[in-house]
């Protein structure tokens, strides 16, 4: 699972395993530690219409509507996305997609990750 967060905007990518297992078990979490904390990334499913999030303790929770989930690991469909208002009158944009292979060469493997459109 990766994330990418960029002023009001917060970005899950997944692997193939990855949506099967948020799919199956309802939850991934991964974390990156720092010398004095640890930062944690979590997807859960979530009855809830449309994606929200929320953050608490050093840890972002993006939770997923099941309904949502229940084909994500056999259709087309990319991703989904959702404004969450904030307190303060603006919103947060929150996705949650497909990780596709690169088309140009990386280092990481890349195995468990979806087929570029792009070259199909």
């Amino acid at each position: 699972m990766k994330i990418r967060i960029h002023q009001n905007s917060v970005r899950f990518r997944l692997s193939k395993s990855e949506v099967e297992k948020l799919k199956t078990t309802g939850y991934l979490e991964e974390s990156t530690a720092f010398p004095n904390a640890k930062f944690i990334y979590a997807a859960s499913q979530h009855e809830h219409s449309e994606l929200t999030a929320s953050f608490e303790n050093n840890k972002i929770t993006l939770f997923v509507p099941s309904a949502f989930l229940q084909n994500w690991t056999v259709n087309s469909i990319v991703g989904t996305d959702a404004h969450m208002p904030l307190p303060d009158g603006g919103s947060l944009y929150l996705l949650i997609e497909k990780d596709f292979k690169c088309l140009d060469n990386v280092d990481e493997d890349q195995s468990d990750n979806y087929e570029n459109p792009k070259t199909c």
